[in-house]
C-alpha cells in the first residue's frame, strides 16, 4: 500500500510566515505552494520551490481567492468564468517563478473557501479545469475526494487524483465540516494517524453527521498552517510506515 503526503505551504508574504515551511518539507513528499491569492507572494514562492527542489518534493500550484486578510476562506463573489482567470494568473505566476527554480509545477489544488465552492459546484469546478487544461493539458487536478471537482476533471479527460485530509472532519455530503462547527478539526496526531490507517485497510471515512463513507484518495493532507502541523505530520508519516505504508508523491518531481 503507498500514499502520498502532501501540504499547503508558501502561505505567508512579505516578512510575514506562516507555519514551519522548511521542516514540512523534510516530511511530505507533495507541496500545494500558494501564489499570490489568499497568500504568497515572488520572494515565498521562490523559497519554497528551492526548499522543495533541495527535499525532492513534487510541487502543485495552490491558487486561492485573493482575499489576504481572511486567508482565502471566505467566498468572494464571482463568476465562474472570473474565477477560472483567477487561477490561471496564479497558476501562471507560480509556473514562471518554478522555471527560475528549475522544478516542475505538476499539478493545482484550489483552496480554502475556492476549492470547497469547486468542490459542491460543478459550474465553478469546470471552470478551474478549463483554465488548467489551457495552461497545461498535462497538468494534474488534486481534488477532494468524491466532490465536483473529481467529476469535472475526470469529464475532461483531464489527469485526476484524490485527496482526503488527516486533520479535517468530514461531512455524510463527502465535503469539509466547516471550520466554524464542531469537528472541524483534528488535533490530536494519534487519533489522525489512526483514523487514517483504519480508512486505508476499509476505504470509509467516519463523518460527523451520519455513516461513514466511501472515499477513494491518493494523498493525504495535513495543513501546514495548523498549530503543531510539524509534530503531527511527523507522527503521521511514522504511524504509516510502521503499519508497512509507503509514502510517495503521487506524481514524481
Amino acid at each position: 500500500m503507498q500514499i502520498d503526503l502532501n501540504a499547503d505551504l508558501g502561505e505567508g508574504f512579505g516578512p510575514w510566515s506562516m507555519g514551519d515551511d522548511a521542516q514540512m518539507l523534510t516530511l511530505v513528499t507533495s507541496a500545494s505552494i500558494a501564489c499570490g491569492g489568499h497568500a504568497g507572494d515572488p520572494e515565498t514562492m521562490y523559497r519554497t520551490l528551492m526548499q522543495a527542489k533541495q527535499n525532492g518534493v513534487s510541487v502543485g500550484a495552490h491558487p486561492g481567492y485573493a482575499d489576504r486578510a481572511g486567508f482565502g476562506r471566505r467566498v468572494i463573489p464571482m463568476s465562474p468564468d472570473e474565477i477560472g482567470r483567477m487561477c490561471a494568473a496564479q497558476v501562471g505566476a507560480l509556473i514562471g517563478i518554478a522555471a527560475l527554480v528549475g522544478v516542475p509545477v505538476t499539478y493545482v489544488k484550489p483552496h480554502g473557501a475556492l476549492g470547497n465552492l469547486a468542490a459542491r459546484d460543478r459550474k465553478v469546478a469546470d471552470a478551474i479545469v478549463a483554465a488548467v487544461r489551457q495552461i497545461d493539458p498535462k497538468l494534474a487536478i488534486l481534488a477532494i475526494s468524491g466532490t465536483q471537482s473529481e467529476e469535472a476533471a475526470r469529464a475532461a479527460a483531464t489527469p485526476v487524483f484524490s485527496e482526503i485530509f488527516a486533520d479535517r472532519g468530514y461531512l455524510a455530503s463527502g465535503q469539509l465540516v466547516p471550520r466554524d462547527q464542531d469537528g472541524a478539526m483534528i488535533h490530536d496526531a494519534t487519533e489522525a494517524a489512526e483514523r487514517l490507517i483504519s480508512f486505508l485497510q476499509s476505504g470509509l471515512m467516519p463523518v460527523v453527521d451520519g455513516d461513514p463513507i466511501q472515499l477513494a484518495a491518493h494523498s493525504i493532507c495535513v495543513h501546514g498552517d495548523s498549530p503543531g502541523a510539524v509534530d503531527m505530520t511527523r507522527a503521521i508519516s511514522d504511524h504509516l510506515k510502521s503499519q508497512g505504508v509507503v509514502i510517495r508523491p503521487f506524481i514524481a518531481p
